[in-house]
């Protein structure tokens, strides 16, 4: 909405968020210094007053300027850029109103746009009006200069006045201007329409941009003097369109412009009939439509950074929306030459409003799902585990299949230890006994699933994959075994029955992941290696055996040692199942760290 309301919206200013600056940036880099042909500049510059006197001159010499320019030169149209609001010599007058009355000669009166004069200005007789065409953007103007009454009767008059923005910088000129209800075209536009022997332009707009193509030292500029000596070679100036007027500083005539802060006005005069010359000839730039670029890449720049911003850190984002932007100047750029009037930093403003509002809260976004990602892993994992899910990208917690091992275990006889016992240590044994269970999970970077009141349910080989899941989830059984013994051993010495653990093992695929709701989450897996598990785990009270480890696992262990127990016929389950246990008579050594699980299996039967 920002850029559609910069190129079509009421702006403020024609600076809309910096586009004129921009616009200026992209015409010092584009303007030239190829010779324009078509346009001679006669300059009455401080040279020429210096030898023919200081001004204003005579009108007789004026004349002269004009005639010698017609017939010793060949020009084809001469527009004078200057204002004549009081009579002076009668013949030099009466020259110059012949020869704006019967040749191809354009004078000169500047309109005033300033609505808010107490007084308007009403100065000399104005010439040169055309219809007003209902419905016309002809720019209204307030008041006037013009030259004196014997010079009204010339029928091509055209306007020097402008409206520079609110900056000072003449970007524009009207092309066409209303006043009393007349048409008054610009100085520029009636020396085209007077004297270029094509059929008249008709402007479309009120006000025109002037496009500044060319650098100032791109116009062949002559000095009055030389073209009143004939010091200059005709044949190289025939057939020109010739705009007389003054760079002089003495004489004021200095405006600030895209290209530079003090530039003679005669230089606007030739770049808008140069402007308007590549009109007439076909030869601008073909128009694009800017705005609708403009518009178009600014909602591609909030999709781009509505998919992005959330798959990436807030350093990339802001590099994502710089090279946006640097993308947008680049087609900026070359739009400027085929579009004046849309608006170049409107995406750049909408870019801008994603930098200070949508990188940020995406940002916080982000610090948000960590402290939930934080929060969620530090109840099941190790630090270590939590960093490395911090570090991957995606959501590490979105439900998947995985290769994992299963690990479930309980207090075997719990509900008799404990009734007989007071509540505080009835609980403090409880405490004890997952302490016992909690260590070695987390030690081996085991995920914590839950809590079943005396025992838990643990998984490895997710959010994670690891390579040797199995293998850890059986070390972590050993060290659970040890653990629990010790704490048997001390309540047995204090007068306790003693404690037993009955451990199930079992790995195959299971779907593990965030199944947890609005009101809680909760990371578990589910599958049929995590039900035999169970079944595992309640089959250890038939065996002498703390751990009972199902097939699933002992494929792929590959530092332990086991004993066949059989096959059983798990509850739930249509096949019997083959049970292992550990074999107590080995340990883990370097030596059986490469054993296949083939090899395990056979090991474990000829222990049998």
């Amino acid at each position: 909405m920002l850029t559609a309301w910069s190129q079509w919206g009421p702006a403020p200013a024609p600076l809309f968020f910096g586009n004129e600056a921009l616009r200026d940036t992209f015409l010092k880099v584009q303007k030239s210094d190829a010779p324009e042909p078509r346009i001679l500049v006669v300059d009455i510059d401080e040279s020429s007053t210096v030898k023919l006197g200081p001004w204003p001159w005579p009108r007789a010499r004026v004349a002269d300027l004009v005639e010698t320019l017609l017939t010793d030169y060949g020009a084809r149209g001469v527009a004078l850029d200057i204002l004549m609001p009081d009579p002076s010599d009668a013949a030099g007058d009466t020259r110059l109103a012949l020869l704006a009355e019967h040749g191809p000669v354009v004078l000169a009166q500047a309109f005033d746009f300033r609505q808010n004069r107490p007084e308007p200005l009403r100065q000399g007789s104005l010439a040169g009006a055309g219809m007003l065409r209902p419905g016309s953007a002809a720019v209204p103007a307030s008041g006037y200069i013009a030259n004196h009454a014997g010079l009204a009767r010339a029928p091509k008059v055209g306007n020097i006045g402008f409206i520079p923005d609110p900056d000072g910088v003449l970007r524009r000129v009207p092309l066409v201007t209303a006043f009393e209800g007349r048409a008054y075209p610009a100085l520029a536009l009636a020396l085209l329409n007077c004297c270029s022997g094509k059929p008249p332009l008709v402007p479309e707009v009120g006000e025109m941009r002037v496009a500044f193509k060319r650098d100032w030292t791109a116009y062949t500029v002559v000095t009055a003097a030389e073209i009143l000596a004939h010091e200059v070679d005709a044949a190289s100036l025939r057939g020109r369109l010739v705009v007389i007027g003054s760079s002089s500083l003495g004489q004021g005539d200095r405006v600030a412009t895209p290209l530079g802060s003090t530039r003679p006005g005669l230089g606007v005069q030739a770049a808008m009939l140069s402007t308007l010359l590549d009109v007439q000839e076909g030869t601008a730039p073909r128009p694009w439509p800017g705005k609708w670029l403009a518009l178009l890449f600014a909602v591609g720049s909030a999709l781009l950074a509505t998919y992005a911003f959330p798959r990436l850190s807030a350093v990339s984002s802001v590099g994502l929306l710089a090279a946006a932007s640097l993308a947008w100047v680049a087609l900026a750029y070359a739009a400027s030459r085929h579009d004046p009037d849309f608006s170049t930093t409107g995406p750049l403003a909408s870019n801008l409003f994603l930098l200070a509002f949508a990188v940020p809260y995406q940002w916080q976004l982000t610090q948000r799902r960590s402290r939930h990602l934080l929060d969620t892993l530090r109840q099941y994992v190790a630090p270590a585990v939590v960093q490395e899910l911090l570090r991957s990208q995606g959501d590490p917690l979105a439900p998947r299949q995985l290769d994992v091992t299963t690990l479930i275990a309980d207090m075997e006889g719990y509900t008799g230890h404990v009734e007989s016992l007071p509540v505080e240590e009835a609980a403090r044994l409880t405490r004890e006994f997952l302490d016992c269970l909690t260590g070695p999970v987390i030690e081996t970077n085991g995920t914590l699933d839950k809590y079943t009141g005396d025992g838990l349910v643990a998984f490895w080989g997710a959010p994670l994959p690891i390579e040797h899941h199995a293998d850890q989830a059986l070390d972590a059984a050993r060290e659970i075994v040890r653990r629990v013994g010790v704490l048997s051993d001390a309540r047995v010495s204090a007068g306790r029955a003693p404690l037993r653990v009955r451990i199930g093992v079992e790995s195959g695929l299971a779907m593990a992941g965030d199944f947890g709701t609005s009101f809680r989450s909760i990371y578990t897996a589910v599958g049929d290696s995590v039900n035999t598990a169970s079944r595992l785990e309640q089959a250890a009270r038939d065996y002498p055996h703390e751990v009972i480890i199902g097939p699933g696992a002992v494929e792929r262990a590959r530092r332990h040692r086991f004993i066949l127990l059989g096959e059983r016929l798990l509850r739930g389950k249509e096949n019997p199942t083959t049970l292992f246990s550990f074999d107590q008579n080995m340990t883990s050594s370097s030596s059986s760290l490469a054993q296949a699980p083939a090899e395990a299996a056979r090991a474990a039967e000829q222990s049998a």
